[in-house]
C-alpha cells in the first residue's frame, strides 16, 4: 500500500502540515492535495478468484474496504516493478515483472487517508497464479510496513459471485465485473475508470 519501506526520508515524512503516516513518495500537487502515482495488481487464480486486501483508515476503524494489492511507485521505479514489489510486501506472493500484464486499467482516485485529502493516479496490472491460489500464510504479512500494520486487516481470495454481494466497499467499484471481463484474456486496450470505478468516456 505504501510507496516504499519505512526507510524513506523521514524529513519529508515529518514536514510541517504533512501527516506522519504518509511516506516521502507523497508530494504536494498543483491542486494543493498530496499526490502520488501508484501501481496495483489484480491477482487471479485458475478458478477465477481474485486476491484482495482489507484495510481501514486510522481515524475510521469501524469502516473498512477491500482493494487490490498495490501502492506508491518509488522515485525512478518502473510501475510494473512497483506492482510486483507491492504484491510481495502485502501478500507474500512473489511475481516477476513479466508476470504482470497491462496496464489493463487506469484510475484517478481522490480520497482521505491519514487525515489528509489525497489524489492518487493508479495503473492496474493483471497477473495470474497457476492452479488454485492458496490462502496467504500468516508470515505473508512480515513485509508490512509500520503504516500497513496500522491500517491493513486481512488478505483473502474472493469468488467473484461472493464479491458482488459483499457488504462493505470494494475498490475500484464494480471490481467483480471488471475482473470477469479479463478472465478470457485482455484485448490490449487500457480502460480508464472514473471515480466510481466504471468506464469513463
Amino acid at each position: 500500500m505504501t510507496g516504499q519501506p519505512n526507510g524513506g526520508d523521514d524529513r519529508l515524512a515529518a514536514a510541517p502540515g504533512r501527516p506522519s503516516g504518509l511516506g516521502p513518495e507523497w508530494v504536494e500537487g498543483a491542486d494543493g492535495r498530496l499526490f502520488r502515482s501508484a501501481a496495483r495488481v489484480i491477482l487471479v487464480d485458475a478458478d477465477g478468484r481474485v486476491l484482495l486486501v482489507r484495510g481501514h483508515d486510522v481515524d475510521q476503524p469501524s469502516r473498512s474496504w477491500w482493494f487490490t494489492p498495490g501502492g506508491g511507485i518509488g522515485p525512478d521505479e518502473d510501475p510494473r516493478a512497483a506492482g510486483a514489489r507491492e504484491v510481495a510486501e502485502e501478500t507474500g506472493f512473489v511475481l516477476e515483472e513479466t508476470d504482470l500484464l497491462g496496464p489493463v486499467f487506469r484510475r484517478r482516485a481522490v480520497f482521505d487517508f491519514y487525515r489528509a485529502h489525497c489524489r492518487q493516479d493508479e495503473v492496474f496490472y493483471l497477473a495470474r497464479v497457476p492452479g488454485r491460489g492458496q490462502e496467504p500464510a500468516p508470515t505473508a504479512t512480515s513485509g508490512w510496513t509500520v503504516v500497513e500494520n496500522d491500517v491493513l486487516d486481512e488478505v483473502r481470495w474472493w469468488d467473484l459471485d461472493e464479491l458482488t454481494d459483499v457488504g462493505i466497499e470494494v475498490f475500484p467499484h464494480g471490481l467483480a465485473a471488471l475482473v470477469r471481463g479479463l478472465l478470457d484474456g485482455w484485448d490490449g486496450v487500457v480502460v480508464q475508470l472514473d471515480d466510481q470505478g466504471t468506464i469513463g468516456a
